[in-house]
């Protein structure tokens, strides 16, 4: 009876095209430490809207209805997204910068800035967005 003979190598799976894994050699490459939980909606909402003003002015895409068609929405919900442009700026950079949901929904949602939007006064905004920020965050800065 003749021995086998035993080859020992790392490998690890990694994806392919689509949903395949693919077999590949060595160590898993290092995974880095994630945050926990997830980006608000409303951040990512506040993110869409500043690409798509950009690519807009940039002439890259001609109108909101362009915007819609590519998107696959409604241009009544590109207006929505696109209306958050209209907050005071530091109102904008607090949506881009609100904390990880790490369990359950977001604590404060896009429906409750709206109204903020539509008011034109960027000091009265700050008011209500203060009235829309405490509750959920606790803070009164």
């Amino acid at each position: 009876m003749s021995k086998g003979i035993t080859i020992t190598k790392e490998v690890h799976f990694r994806h392919g095209r689509g949903r395949r894994k693919v077999l590949a050699e060595g160590a898993p490459p290092e995974i880095t430490s994630l945050q926990p939980g997830s980006v608000p909606r409303l951040a990512r909402l506040m993110a869409l809207a500043i690409r798509m003003d950009r690519l807009v002015k940039s002439g890259e895409v001609t109108d909101y209805a362009d915007l819609a068609r590519l998107g696959h929405v409604t241009r009544a919900r590109v207006t929505q997204i696109m209306n958050l442009l209209c907050l005071a700026p530091d109102i904008q950079e607090e949506l881009l910068f609100l904390p990880r949901t790490e369990h359950g929904r977001d604590p404060i949602r896009e429906r409750m800035v709206r109204p903020i939007a539509a008011v034109p006064d960027w000091k009265k905004q700050r008011k209500l967005w203060q009235a829309v920020k405490e509750p959920h965050t606790g803070s009164a800065d």
